[in-house]
This record gives C-alpha cells, structure tokens and sequence, in this order.
C-alpha cells in the first residue's frame, strides 16, 4: 500500500481535490488563504493590544488553523513515509539554464531535495542568500498586505469566487515570479 502511495500520482488527483475542498468552503461560506493564519496566530498571540488590526474572533478561523496543521503533519508524512526513490525528473533544459545562473544540478537528486538547489538553500546564512531571504521575505509580506491575500488565497479561493481583484492579484503574482525567475535571480546569482 505504502509502495502505490509513493508513486506519483496524476495532477488531476490533486485538482478534484482541491475542487471538492473549495466546493465545501463555498457551500459553508468560508474562505481559503494561508496568510489568514498568520493574522490569527497573532491575535491569539495578542497582538490586538498594539494593533486593532488584529482584533478578530479568531475563534471563528479555527478551522483553517486545523488546515495548516494538516498542511504540515502531512508534508512530514509525504517527504518521510512516501517519497519515491526515484531521482526528480528535471529537463535538461532547465537544468541548462540554471547551470548559466550559476545553480548547478547533478545528474542524479533524490526526490526530497530535487526541488532546493544547495547553492540557493544550504548556505542560507551568507551574506548574498541573507539578504535573499530578508528581501523576499518583505516583499512576500508587502505583497500579501497590499493584496490583501496571499496566492493560495487568490489563486484558489478568489478566483474560484470570480473576484476581479483576485484575478488582478494572481497576474501581479505571476508577472513577479517571471520577473524573479529570468531577471533578478540570474543577477543575484552573479553575485
């Protein structure tokens, strides 16, 4: 049983999944987004005192805290109990282009860390991945603010709502990852 789970499954499985998932919150009136969590675990932290902002009935978000929680215990349960053996299957194509910015993949990575280039994430304490993160992180945080939504929220539950702003929101979200991706990262990797 373990040995069919480890297996990769269809992208399809993943997206009735995800359907049945918002068709509940639709039904029962909820909304999907993980940055949600993040503004209620500061309001249990009691962070209502410094900034009204936080002054929520957290009580009512409950439910996607469980979310998050299961979020976690079950990426624990896929990376330890069910990653496949198998090495990820990158194209040389793209292994090409990240040998250019200098990210170097070997011919062979195992499944667990195909998708985290050493140079990138097993230095993260020099000075230019540092910086990397501190800078990511704010625009991350800036951008999910002034969105109003992170991009599981938008990409997710907005669109699925056909919420025009969430529509702009994901474009925005999109636009910038291209932008990281083919401008910013092959100059910071210069670097």
């Amino acid at each position: 049983m373990i040995e069919f789970l480890s297996q990769p499954w269809h992208w399809a499985v993943s997206g009735a999944m995800i359907v049945f998932v918002m068709f509940l919150l639709l039904w029962f009136g909820g909304r999907f987004g993980v940055s949600t969590n993040l503004e209620t675990m500061c309001t249990i932290a009691g962070a209502g005192k410094v900034s009204d902002f936080f002054k929520v009935d957290w009580k009512k978000r409950a439910w996607n805290l469980v979310f998050i929680a299961g979020a976690v215990v079950g990426g624990y349960i896929a990376i330890t109990y069910l990653s496949s053996p198998e090495p990820v299957d990158i194209a040389q194509s793209t292994r090409d282009y990240m040998t250019t910015i200098g990210i170097d993949y070997p011919a062979s990575i195992s499944e667990g860390n195909g998708y985290v280039p050493a140079e990138v994430f097993e230095t993260p304490w020099s000075v230019r991945n540092l910086i990397l993160l501190v800078v990511g992180g704010f625009m991350v945080g800036f951008g999910t603010r002034y969105a109003s939504g992170c991009t599981s929220g938008h990409a997710i539950s907005g669109l699925s709502n056909l919420q025009i702003s969430s529509l702009i929101a994901v474009i925005g979200f999109f636009i910038g990852g291209l932008l990281m991706a083919w401008l910013i990262l092959p100059w910071i990797m210069s670097f």
